[in-house]
């Protein structure tokens, strides 16, 4: 490339020197000069991109032997012991985390079991083995015991739910009717048939135009430890409800998990007293939220989308939002605890219309097809497990459960 650089350079100087020393200006010469020089150049500019597309296809070789090679190494690499050592090793810490996270889920079961009263002795014992297995890393025999367990406690917990539907059900009557349509007022229990399957729901119903949705608290404000919390009973007795089911997600003081926040509660509410509760770390929260105000129920997908009015009568912040706008929202979670089955509790509206109740034998999923099934607006998820609670004309028909730090009332008006 430069010879030809400096060949055209040469050139170009001779001619400029010999149309000088002839006086050579006439058009003719000027050109053939012309003709000269685009010819020395476009000669230039072709041996110059041959020389790069050599370079180009050089370096392209060079790669092609460098990707083999890596290849090849790659190869290597997985057929030797200490690769395949480290993929066992990835697997064995992966079920280790596994039967670890399925035996607290399990404990957590147990305790709900036991808030709601139910004799928890032997799966108590089990456990106590289950724990000493893997303390041992005796992964086999602990997932085998957990295996058994899980068993138990649905055992329980389905006589559990047999037990608190009997509660619910009419007297004298055998099983409760098939409906898709909520009740028009008061309590009903009814079977709701829906692409998921056929479920029984209890469910109170009441007119916002007679009736006004709040929320009770234990604490009289923001609350990170050691809160106060009461039976539904409590709450439904000094308010003047009718009807009431617990409230948002807390942290139990039986958990282990919850030591250093016992009772504690982070979503929005503002109770009946005009007060609103974790104000500051919600400001930015995407915890769906209800606010109810005169005759209407107003739900929106995160705690953010509400500004801090206490002119309204009760706002109470919760997870999974399960039905908007008549749609189902809720679609899947990788939280066990959503899937697996047991009684679901529910704040919903039609309208003016408001319900709270429980559907049973549930996981999230068949909960939001419910709501769907029976028409609902909106409808959003509330507390469960062993807080699970829920009261009309005075009397449980689900509960009382654990103690609770806030709850869903219903006051005439």
């Amino acid at each position: 490339m430069q010879f030809y650089d400096r060949n055209v350079k040469k050139l170009t100087r001779h001619i400029v020197v010999y149309i000088e020393k002839h006086k050579l200006l006439d058009g003719l010469v000027l050109f053939t000069i012309f003709l000269s020089l685009l010819f020395l150049i476009a000669s230039v500019q072709f041996v110059a991109e041959k020389e790069l597309f050599a370079g180009a296809v050089s370096r392209g070789n060079k790669l092609s032997t460098t990707l083999e090679l890596t290849k090849k190494m790659y190869i290597a690499l997985k057929n030797q012991d200490q690769y395949k050592i480290n993929q066992n090793l990835k697997a064995e810490i992966k079920h280790i985390h596994t039967s670890y996270g399925d035996s607290i889920i399990a404990f957590q079961n147990i305790l709900d079991l036991q808030a709601q009263k139910q004799n928890v002795d032997a799966m108590n014992k089990q456990y106590i083995t289950i724990v000493k297995y893997l303390s041992d890393q005796n992964y086999a025999s602990a997932d085998a015991q957990l295996s058994d367990l899980k068993g138990q406690i649905k055992t329980a917990n389905d006589k559990l739910q047999a037990a608190q539907i009997a509660a619910g059900a009419p007297a004298g009557s055998v099983n409760a009717p098939e409906s898709n349509t909520p009740p028009s007022s008061g309590f009903s229990q009814q079977k709701v048939k829906t692409d998921a399957g056929t479920f029984t729901v209890d469910i109170i119903a009441a007119d916002l135009n007679s009736t006004r949705v709040i929320v009770d608290t234990a604490s009289d404000r923001d609350c990170g430890n050691n809160c106060p919390v009461l039976p539904l009973g409590t709450y439904v007795s000094r308010s003047g409800a009718y009807a009431g089911i617990n409230g948002a997600y807390f942290c139990p003081a039986d958990y282990p998990s919850c030591a250093g926040k016992t009772n504690s509660f982070d979503t929005l509410l503002m109770n009946k007293n005009k007060v609103y509760f974790n104000s500051a770390n919600n400001v930015y929260s995407t915890v769906p939220a209800v606010i109810f105000s005169g005759s209407s129920a107003r739900f929106v997908s995160a705690s953010e989308q509400w500004g801090r009015d206490t002119g309204v009568d009760g706002v109470i912040a919760n997870y999974p939002l399960l039905v908007s706008g008549g749609q189902v929202v809720y679609g899947s979670s990788a939280d066990a605890k959503l899937n697996s089955i047991g009684p679901r509790s529910f704040i919903a509206n039609k309208g003016s219309m408001v319900y709270i109740g429980f559907v049973f034998n549930a996981n999230m999923a068949a909960s939001a097809q419910v709501m769907h099934a029976m028409g609902m607006d909106n409808a959003l998820n509330l507390d469960e497990g062993g807080s699970s609670a829920l009261m009309w004309n005075g009397s449980y028909l689900v509960g009382p459960g654990r103690s609770i730090p806030n709850a869903v009332l219903f006051v005439r008006k």
